[in-house]
């Protein structure tokens, strides 16, 4: 009987945008095996990875965008386990030199994936951890909006009529919002009564606005309350919010976390050699996720207020030589993984399969080494 001849191994890169996305097949020698371009729709989908296998046993796909034109293709596939690799941008010289077209890029992201130079994992895109994700955005956008409203309605009364810059002179912004949404305007031809009108508005704006963000705050808060690592909501510094974003940065990340300082460089806070000549020195890191880098400096700076082993660090570091702001980055790295007595340790690359279960992922062994 003669033997079956073993299917060829393929990379795949996708090159994704709204409503069309147009993949690539590579051989195991980097060789061009075929191109093709798919809708964006679980449809499409179906079709674009039974299209790879047609050529073979897919090794990985490298896909541009997994957080956004994406994000459904790369759940498609990671649900069908195949392994997806995301892609970044090629950069602006190499398309100067050789154009640019949807099949270029769909190539340069299979060959990205070939050679090496694509390692990072998606993020998970499920469970809960998305969920709190989605809110946050909901929240953060609201918070703007009111901060934006607050501003509008002390701009308003600077410049209104006296009487009614007297009724809010010196008086809270609650109090404020409170008298300005019981207005009763008339005739908005008189600029005293338009002035009412706009007051009256923008109150009410700024309670609805209210509303949501504490009904986005309670359903935020139940959420890390379920998930959060034992001891994380009881360190100095840390609220439902905080932990928020450094639950998201280590929930939809699992795979990329093998040990403290991956963590600490997908936070932003691993240092980074800024040496020349005589100076031996590290400076800040402005890469990583910005937000658990700003959960980060929230803690530290709270922190540096009440928790007297925090304030020690800092003045022993200045005695050294070092400057505020490398001080708090090295606090802030040090936060990222652990933290001093009497609280329980921050410990949350530890937490990432208990993380990684509720947000439906599958995690590597090597985290825990």
């Amino acid at each position: 009987m003669a033997s079956l001849q073993a299917r060829p191994v393929v990379t795949g890169g996708v090159d994704t945008h709204r409503d069309v996305h147009v993949a690539a097949v590579l051989d195991g020698l980097g060789r061009l095996v075929a191109t093709g371009s798919f809708p964006a729709t679980p449809a499409g989908y179906r079709t674009l990875t039974g299209w790879m296998k047609s050529f073979g046993t897919i090794d990985t796909v490298g896909v541009e965008g997994t957080g956004a034109w994406g994000a459904g293709l790369t759940r498609h596939l990671t649900a069908a386990r195949v392994r997806v690799i995301e892609v970044t941008r090629v950069n602006r010289q190499r398309r100067r030199r050789y154009g640019k077209t949807d099949t270029t890029d769909a190539i340069s992201a299979a060959k990205a994936v070939q050679s090496g130079e694509a390692t990072g994992a998606p993020r998970g895109g499920t469970g809960p951890v998305e969920s709190l994700r989605l809110l946050r955005i909901a929240r953060r956008s609201a918070m703007k909006q009111r901060t934006a409203v607050a501003n509008q309605l002390h701009a308003v009364i600077v410049t209104a009529d006296d009487t009614i810059r007297a009724q809010h002179q010196g008086l809270p912004l609650t109090r404020t919002v409170t008298i300005a949404a019981n207005y009763r305007p008339g005739d908005p031809l008189d600029p005293t009564q338009a002035a009412k009108w706009a007051l009256k508005t923008l109150a009410r704006r700024y309670q609805h606005l209210t509303e949501e963000l504490d009904t986005l705050t309670s359903h935020i808060s139940s959420i890390v309350t379920a998930i959060a690592p034992k001891g994380l909501l009881d360190m100095c510094g840390v609220g439902p919010h905080v932990a928020a974003d450094l639950l998201i940065t280590a929930g939809t990340n699992p795979n990329r976390l093998a040990n403290a300082r991956s963590f600490a460089a997908l936070c932003g806070t691993s240092p980074v050699d800024a040496s020349s000549g005589l100076q031996q020195r590290h400076r800040l890191n402005r890469g990583g996720d910005r937000q658990a880098n700003a959960a980060l400096y929230r803690i530290t700076i709270v922190r540096l207020r009440w928790h007297q082993p925090t304030r020690n660090s800092m003045t022993r570091r200045l005695k050294d030589g070092k400057t505020k702001a490398e001080t708090i980055r090295c606090l802030k790295r040090y936060i990222a993984t652990t933290t001093t007595s009497p609280n329980p340790p921050l410990d949350i690359y530890r937490s990432i399969p208990t993380l990684a279960s509720h947000a439906g992922e599958e995690t590597r062994p090597s985290v825990l080494n």
